[in-house]
C-alpha cells in the first residue's frame, strides 16, 4: 500500500509572498493608476510589508490587488476612501477579511475574472521580461525540494495558484518536473472537488490518502464532505497561517499539526 499526497502550493511548498505582493503592487497600477500618482516608493515597501501581515486571508491571487488598493487607503489621506479604509488595521482585516471584500468590490465596481485575468497577465509579463527576478521573489521552504525530489509517494498540486506558475517555480526553484497533469490549478474546481477527483481515479485505489494545507478554513470543508472522510488531513504550521487558526486546528481531532521537519520525512 502506497501514499498519495495532495499538496497546497502557496504556503506550503513556496513561500511566494513576496513575489505576490509585488505582482500585485504592479497590477493595482494598471488597474487603477491614477491613484499612484504621487505614491513615492517608501509607501509602496511599507505596502508590501503589510502584505506579509495579512497574507493569511488571502485564499487566490486576485484577492492580492484588493489587499494592496486597501492598504494604500488607509495610508494615503488624498486617496479616494472606502466605507472602510478609514483608520483601518492589519489586525482588522485579519479577522474580518471575509466581510470586507464584498464590501469594496461592490464599492469600486470590481469585477473577480477581470482582476484574475490581470493579476495574470502582469505575472506573464514580469516572467517574459525577467524570469530571474520573478523567480528570485520566491522561495522554497526548506527541506521541500529535496523532499519532493526523493519522495517515493504519488505527488499531486492541489492550489488556487494559476498551474502554469506552479510549474515554473517547481522547474526553476525545486528542479522537480511534476507532470501538468498532476497540478490542479486555478479553473480546475473546489479543492474538495478535486480530492474527490483523485479519490476515485483507478490507479488511486489502496493508496493512503493525504492533504496537507495551510489554510483552516480549507481543511474544514474537507470535514463538511463525507465522501472524503478517507483523507488523512494536515495543517501545516510554517505557511499563511496566524497562531489562533493553529490553535484551532490543533483543538479538531482530525486535523494533524504538521511541523516542517516532519513533512519532509513523510514525503520521502
Amino acid at each position: 500500500m502506497g501514499d498519495l499526497y495532495a499538496l497546497d502550493f502557496d504556503g506550503v511548498i513556496c513561500d511566494s509572498c513576496g513575489e505576490s505582493s509585488l505582482s500585485a503592487v504592479k497590477a493595482a497600477k494598471v488597474r487603477w493608476p491614477g491613484l499612484f500618482d504621487g505614491v513615492d516608493s517608501a509607501v509602496e515597501e511599507w505596502i508590501v510589508d503589510q502584505m506579509h501581515i495579512v497574507r493569511p486571508v488571502v485564499e487566490t491571487g486576485y484577492e492580492n490587488l484588493l489587499l494592496v488598493r486597501l492598504l494604500l487607503e488607509s495610508q494615503v489621506p488624498t486617496v479616494r476612501k472606502s466605507s472602510v479604509s478609514v483608520g483601518l488595521t492589519s489586525e482588522r482585516i485579519l479577522e474580518d477579511w471575509s466581510n470586507l471584500k464584498p464590501i469594496i468590490m461592490k464599492e469600486w465596481d470590481e469585477n473577480r475574472d477581470d482582476l484574475v485575468e490581470l493579476f495574470g497577465k502582469v505575472r506573464d509579463e514580469w516572467i517574459d521580461s525577467d524570469l530571474s527576478s520573478w523567480i528570485g521573489a520566491n522561495r522554497l521552504y526548506p527541506g521541500v525540494s529535496e523532499a519532493l525530489k526523493f519522495s517515493s509517494s504519488r505527488v499531486y498540486i492541489v492550489t488556487t495558484k494559476q498551474g502554469r506558475f506552479a510549474e515554473v517555480l517547481l522547474k526553476e526553484l525545486a528542479g522537480v518536473n511534476i507532470p501538468s497533469d498532476r497540478i490542479y490549478g486555478l479553473g480546475t474546481g473546489p479543492k474538495v472537488e478535486v480530492l474527490k477527483q483523485l479519490q476515485r481515479m483507478p490507479e488511486h485505489q489502496g493508496l493512503k490518502l493525504h492533504f496537507v494545507e495551510d489554510r483552516i478554513a480549507t481543511l474544514k470543508n474537507v470535514i463538511k464532505e463525507p465522501e472524503l472522510d478517507a483523507w488523512n488531513l494536515y495543517l501545516v504550521d510554517w505557511g499563511y497561517n496566524t497562531e489562533s487558526e493553529r490553535g484551532e486546528g490543533a483543538s479538531i481531532p482530525r486535523i494533524q499539526l504538521l511541523q516542517i521537519s516532519d513533512f519532509t520525512k513523510k514525503l520521502k
